[in-house]
């Protein structure tokens, strides 16, 4: 009686160790998760900034007109 109350007590500290840990790569997976969605939204801004310059520049060069009008 008293091995099996002790193979139940390995179990439930088993499974507090398993409960600890998963709580804290949990933490670490959401505080990873933030960060990769902080750098995500900087990127998608700088790629729009690039997109604005690179269009300002096409804007600029001459002969625009006349490929816009052969593509028609």
């Amino acid at each position: 009686m008293i091995s099996e109350f002790e193979l139940l007590a390995e179990k439930v500290a088993t499974l507090a160790e398993l409960a600890h840990s998963l709580r804290r790569e949990n933490a670490d997976l959401r505080r990873d998760a933030a960060t990769l969605t902080a750098e995500n939204l900087d990127m998608q801004q700088r790629m729009q900034q690039a997109h604005e310059r690179v269009a300002a520049l096409l804007a600029q060069l001459p002969g625009e007109e006349n490929t816009d009008k052969e593509a028609a």
